[in-house]
C-alpha cells in the first residue's frame, strides 16, 4: 500500500505533544506514530513518500463547526459549486472539515439542499454536516440577523428543513427560551442535531431547562446571548457554571476580550472549549464591498462590522490564526491546537477525525513556529505541500 510519512515534527496528536516524532498515512488512515529513532531505523520501500517537516508542528487538522463562508465562496450563494470552492481555499489555510453554516432566510431551504449536495463532492475540506443559524431565535438577540427571519417554534417548519438538507443537518443554534423550544428540541435529539443556545436571551432557569432537553452546546460564547448578572447568570453564567455545557469561541481578540480566554481556561474544561471562526464570505477577500447576511459590512480591526450600525456581523478569522491567538491569550500551544481539532471532533461525534492514532482519518496540519500552513493532508491525501 502506498503511503507518505512525516518526520523530523513536534507530533500534537490530541492526547499528548511528542517532539522529534514521525507520522506514518498508508491510505486515507494513520497506520502508525513513532520517534524518530524509530523512524531512522526503519527501512521504507519506494511506495512510501518521505517528508522532512524540518522540526515544525504536526497536528490534527483544524476542524471549524461554524463558518459561513470564505475567499469569496459560501452557504448565502446557495450554489454547491460555491461550496466545493470554499473546501479547497479553506485546506489552504489547515482546515480539513468543516460545518458550511446557514443563516435563516426566504432561501434557507434553498441554501439548505445545495450545501447538502455537495457533500461526497469535496476536494478540499469535507463537509461534514450543516449547522443551521436559526431560524428559532431571539428577536432580542439579533446581531446581524434580520428580524423578518427569525421564526417561532415550529415543528413543521423544522421537518422542512431536515427534508431540504436531506438529513445532513449536524448542529443548529437556539435560543431555548422560546415557547414551544422542547418539541424542537426533542425532534432534534432523535436525529442526532447537536443543538446549540444562541442568538437568547434566556435567564438562567430557561438555560437550565434547555440543558434538560439536550441544548448542551453554547454558539459563539458571550456573544449575541443574555450577559451574566449577578442577579441572574442568564446564558452567558448556566454556560460557565455547568462543566457538561461545552462552547463555541470566536478567538479573534474582538469578539471576546483576550482576558475572558483566562476565565475560560480556569472555569472550564479545557475538553469542552471549541475555537470556531465564525468566518464571513468575505473573509480572505481584499477589495470591498463585502456582504454577509444580505447587508453591507466593512471590515474594521479584523472583524466585519455592518455598515449601517456598526453591529460585529462576523469575523475573518482563519483557524490557525485563531491557534496563534489562543495562544497569546494564555493557552499553551498544546491546548489551543485541541480546541481546534480534537475538541470540535469530540463535541461533534466526529469519531475518526480530532486526533492523530492508528485508524483515525489521515486529517493533518503541519504548520511552523510563524504559524504558517506548510502542508495539508484531507484522508491521507497532500492537498499542499511547501516542502
Amino acid at each position: 500500500m502506498s503511503g507518505i510519512c512525516l518526520y523530523n515534527g513536534t507530533v500534537m496528536t490530541g492526547f499528548a505533544a511528542m517532539e522529534q516524532c514521525a507520522v506514518l498515512i498508508e491510505g486515507r488512515r494513520i497506520a502508525d506514530v513513532f520517534s524518530q529513532k524509530r523512524f531512522e531505523k526503519k527501512r521504507f520501500g519506494p511506495e512510501v513518500k518521505r517528508i522532512d517537516v524540518a522540526g515544525s508542528y504536526i497536528v490534527p487538522g483544524f476542524i471549524d463547526t461554524h463558518i459561513h463562508g470564505f475567499g469569496g465562496f459560501g452557504t448565502e450563494d446557495c450554489d454547491a459549486s460555491s461550496l466545493l470552492e470554499m473546501s479547497r481555499i479553506l485546506c489552504q489555510y489547515g482546515v480539513t472539515a468543516f460545518n458550511p453554516t446557514i443563516y435563516p432566510g426566504e432561501r434557507m431551504l434553498e441554501a439548505a439542499a445545495c450545501a447538502a449536495g455537495a457533500m461526497g463532492r469535496e476536494e478540499g475540506a469535507r463537509i461534514m454536516g450543516l449547522h443551521l443559524e436559526g431560524p428559532f431565535l431571539s428577536p432580542a438577540r439579533l446581531g446581524v440577523q434580520r428580524p423578518e427571519t427569525v421564526k417561532a417554534a415550529d415543528p413543521s417548519l423544522m421537518e422542512r428543513l431536515w427534508q431540504a438538507a436531506s438529513g445532513r443537518i449536524v448542529n443548529m443554534t437556539v435560543a431555548p427560551e422560546i415557547k414551544g423550544m422542547r418539541e424542537i428540541a426533542l425532534y432534534c435529539i432523535k436525529k442526532g442535531i447537536l443543538l446549540q443556545a444562541g442568538h437568547t436571551d434566556a435567564c438562567y432557569e430557561h438555560m437550565v431547562e434547555g440543558m434538560q432537553a439536550g441544548i448542551l452546546h453554547a454558539t459563539h460564547l458571550f456573544n449575541a446571548m443574555s450577559k451574566l448578572d449577578h442577579h441572574n447568570p442568564n446564558a452567558v453564567g448556566a454556560a460557565l457554571i455547568h462543566p457538561e455545557m461545552s462552547c463555541e469561541v470566536i478567538a479573534d481578540g474582538c469578539h471576546v476580550h483576550p482576558d475572558l480566554f483566562k476565565l475560560l481556561l480556569r472555569d472550564k474544561p479545557l475538553n469542552k472549549i471549541v475555537l470556531v471562526t465564525d468566518a464571513l464570505k468575505s473573509a480572505g477577500q481584499k477589495d470591498p464591498p463585502f456582504f454577509a447576511n444580505n447587508e453591507e459590512v466593512v471590515f474594521q480591526d479584523g472583524v466585519f462590522r455592518r455598515k449601517r450600525d456598526n453591529v460585529i456581523a462576523g469575523s475573518g478569522l482563519t483557524m490557525l490564526r485563531g491557534v496563534q491567538n489562543l495562544r497569546s491569550f494564555g493557552f499553551s500551544l498544546e491546548d489551543a491546537v485541541k480546541t481546534a481539532g480534537f475538541n470540535p471532533a469530540q463535541v461533534m461525534g466526529y469519531t475518526r477525525k480530532g486526533a492523530i492514532i492508528p485508524g483515525r482519518d489521515g486529517d493533518i496540519t503541519v504548520f511552523n513556529k510563524d504559524f504558517e500552513a506548510l502542508l495539508v493532508l484531507v484522508e491521507g491525501v497532500i492537498k499542499k505541500n511547501l516542502f
